[in-house]
């Protein structure tokens, strides 16, 4: 009876996974059909001959420098995660591992700022940036990312579960504060950070409207403000190129969530929630 309920288990989950990527395998396959032609029908939908050019001819020599927003988008997203993991993980410390006066009350505004929507806060932002000159540029597309409410709560959590005895028995030893961060909290925590760190990179990854805000030039654009303008230069019609850059802007984000998708669901349930 048992390996009756798995084998439905099983079953039911494979056919909702087949159910839920059905749309990213259309897209692949419509990628793969030569320039130009039209969508094809259910049976014409594998082609008898891949064409695997797209892919380069959306990258390097199509009218658009879809590269060069790749490569945006790639520097953006990696600088945003690794500094907003060491900001927020620095703030998280604080909040779980010392005791200064005034802790919870910070710690709850940090909380109480979550339920602003970003978009508020992206005007005044954007006009600290014009008066310092830092718009379209890295800058200005970095800087305002090393921050993160949900970050904090979620590097909090994970940290006060980690016995404070370590912390005592390091102290014993003449380790500091920053050794006991960097040497024994960090090494321990690595499912909340891939958890953080995904979230951040889907987020900055598929972010639209602070890159276009921010940027004006072609040279600075990301991969997701790329897209529309590919598509505006082909008149939306070239419907395997357009897929083809559409598969190009999904495909990191699937590689980073199967890379740390382990690392990722332990860090969800054992450091969301205390």
């Amino acid at each position: 009876m048992k390996k009756l309920r798995n084998a439905v288990s099983y079953l039911l989950m494979s056919s909702l996974a087949v159910f839920l990527m059905a749309p990213f395998i259309w897209m692949v396959l419509v990628s793969l059909h030569p320039s130009k032609a039209a969508i094809p029908t259910i049976d014409q939908l594998v082609p008898s001959q891949p064409a695997w050019e797209n892919y380069g001819i959306v990258l390097f020599k199509s009218e658009v420098p879809v590269a060069r927003f790749f490569f945006n988008s790639l520097v953006v997203a990696v600088a945003v995660v690794v500094g907003q993991l060491f900001v927020c993980s620095l703030a998280a410390y604080g909040f779980a591992r010392l005791s200064f006066r005034g802790r919870e009350a910070i710690f709850t505004l940090f909380l109480l700022s979550m339920m602003f929507a970003g978009t508020v806060t992206q005007i005044p932002v954007f006009l600290m940036l014009r008066e310092v000159q830092w718009l379209d540029t890295y800058w200005a597309l970095i800087v305002p990312g090393l921050g993160s409410a949900f970050g904090i709560f979620l590097l909090r959590q994970f940290f006060m579960q980690i016995p404070l005895e370590l912390d005592e028995a390091a102290r014993l030893d003449g380790a500091g504060d920053w050794l006991i961060y960097s040497r024994l909290i960090l090494p321990m925590s690595r499912p909340a950070l891939a958890t953080a760190g995904t979230f951040t990179f889907i987020g900055v990854w598929t972010d639209f409207f602070w890159p276009l805000l921010a940027t004006s030039s072609l040279d600075m654009r990301t991969l997701e403000v790329g897209l529309s303008i590919f598509r505006n230069s082909y008149g939306g019609t070239n419907w395997p190129l357009q897929m083809t850059a559409a598969v190009i802007v999904m495909l990191p984000i699937l590689v980073i969530f199967l890379l740390a998708q382990r690392q990722f669901v332990k860090g969800i349930t054992l450091g969301a929630i205390k």
